[in-house]
């Protein structure tokens, strides 16, 4: 059984942590991007793996839950908790540094706190690319992109975070500190512990460190957007533009016409490349080496797509500017999104040939529930939607809280009759806990809650997120 943090036990943090290791203002480790919960706890901002390895034990000698902080950019609510007794919360933003990059075996060391957008610049002096890319970039942390195996925008070339990490250091729930920053490629000495930290959200360890792994640079990159019929014509397109050029397409967007109508809704600003608005479009970017043109690459898609009659309008970047502008209206539609306020918004995935089936079914269901605006969109090329359920013009989000849990349960129905999953890239959380237990195979869940006790048998790290009750 937790307990609160006592007065003995703060005492004991502080010493150990210096002034400096608890801030004096906590608000902003309490609060979630949407505004839906307000967290509580004691935070504590250690500057180094041994002093995680202090406040863990501390906190394990006194059973008191822990919960570790990155950015603060999760949406699924594993970064806070609304529940008693009120944990510590570890944030990571002091351990920050990028201790070591390697060009020529294309590795680099960062600590957990690092922001996202330093790591990317780190390798670009060097000519590499860390092609992990997402909306949050400028303030997520690597620890926390790690512990929920975040996705993003180039996940179809690269894939998740998972796929660009080669070890790491994490502190396990006894204090003891696990030196595990391999750069091997290779290593099959028994159990993947690097693979089984990352995505379990610190309930299993807390992430200090990572060694990742950097990719070359594509020489010329080159991105268009394409009006396409619908979902299907899109899935057809991306079989075309695989076809044509290979594992060079780094990111194949699906986007509807009601996610640009939010940026203007929202008064957010954006180029209108195709006029009218197409109700769908598909936003793809490639990226090759050295002898090959990246435009004329797709100019040969385009022509291609056009002949089959997998696209009816489309646009080319011709410029660096044109490319941005293409992009800010994918990447200012989460923000618009916000702005309006979802009545329930869902990261799902799919199997691709799925998807246009899900898409065409999911509105009647949402339509035996009430009457919604949808905004679907999302990481085509790896089968992830984010399928966002709205208030009609004049009505907000709250008007329909006593909705919320039959949308969410419409959406999440069909996409586990239709074989998907309820959390593609953002994680479980304290948010799909329930929903993880509804859906989720029992050996899988079953197996979960052993991995669980054997590591963590007081429950401290993380408690509440990911399983109940363990």
């Amino acid at each position: 059984m937790l307990t609160a943090v006592s007065p003995d036990l703060e005492k004991a943090l502080r010493a150990r942590l210096g002034p400096t290791g608890l801030p004096e203002d906590s608000t902003a480790y309490l609060q979630e991007p949407r505004g839906r919960w307000q967290g509580r706890g004691l935070v504590v901002a250690p500057a180094s793996t041994d002093e995680v390895a202090q406040v863990v034990r501390l906190c394990a000698e006194a059973g008191v839950g822990i919960i570790p902080y990155g950015g603060g950019t999760g949406l699924v609510g594993g970064q806070l908790t609304e529940a008693d007794p009120a944990p510590v919360i570890m944030s990571l933003h002091r351990m920050a540094a990028i201790r070591a990059v390697d060009a020529r075996e294309n590795a680099m060391e960062v600590e957990a706190g690092a922001i996202l957008a330093d790591i990317q610049a780190a390798a670009e002096r060097v000519d590499r690319l860390f092609p992990l890319s997402l909306a949050s970039e400028g303030s997520a942390r690597i620890g926390g992109l790690l512990a929920t195996n975040a996705g993003g925008l180039n996940v179809l070339r690269y894939g998740n975070a998972r796929a660009q990490c080669l070890g790491l250091e994490v502190v396990m729930a006894d204090g003891t500190v696990w030196h595990g920053l391999s750069r091997l490629r290779k290593d099959n000495t028994g159990y993947d512990l690097r693979d089984l930290m990352i995505g379990a959200e610190g309930t299993l360890g807390i992430i200090t460190a990572a060694t990742l792994k950097l990719m070359p640079r594509p020489v010329e990159t080159a991105t268009a957007l394409f009006a396409v019929p619908g979902p299907e014509a899109a899935l057809d397109l991306l079989a075309l533009a695989g076809a044509q050029l290979g594992e060079t397409i780094s990111a194949f967007e699906l986007i509807h016409r009601q996610g640009v109508d939010f940026l203007a809704e929202a008064g957010i600003d954006h180029v209108r490349p195709l006029d009218p608005v197409p109700e769908w479009c598909v936003l793809t970017e490639v990226g090759l080496g050295a002898g090959q043109a990246a435009q004329g690459a797709l100019e040969a898609l385009f022509a291609a797509a056009l002949d089959a009659g997998l696209t009816e309008d489309g646009t080319i970047a011709q410029s660096v500017q044109q490319a941005r502008a293409l992009w800010a209206i994918r990447e200012g539609i989460p923000a618009a999104n916000r702005a309006i306020g979802a009545v329930s918004s869902h990261d799902i995935s799919l199997p691709l040939s799925a998807i246009p089936d899900f898409i065409a079914q999911a509105p009647g269901k949402l339509a035996e529930v009430g009457d919604f605006r949808i905004n679907c969109f999302g990481h085509l090329g790896d089968g992830n939607l984010h399928y966002n359920v709205f208030p009609q013009p004049g009505r907000s989000r709250a008007d329909h809280d006593h909705q919320r849990g039959a949308v969410k349960r419409a959406v999440h129905d069909l996409v586990h009759e239709m074989g998907g999953s309820i959390s593609a890239e953002h994680g479980v959380g304290r948010l799909k806990v329930a929903d993880l237990e509804r859906y989720a195979d029992p050996v899988k869940l079953a197996t979960m809650r052993a991995i669980k006790q054997a590591l963590d048998p007081q429950g401290i790290l993380n408690p509440g997120a990911v399983l109940r009750g363990v």
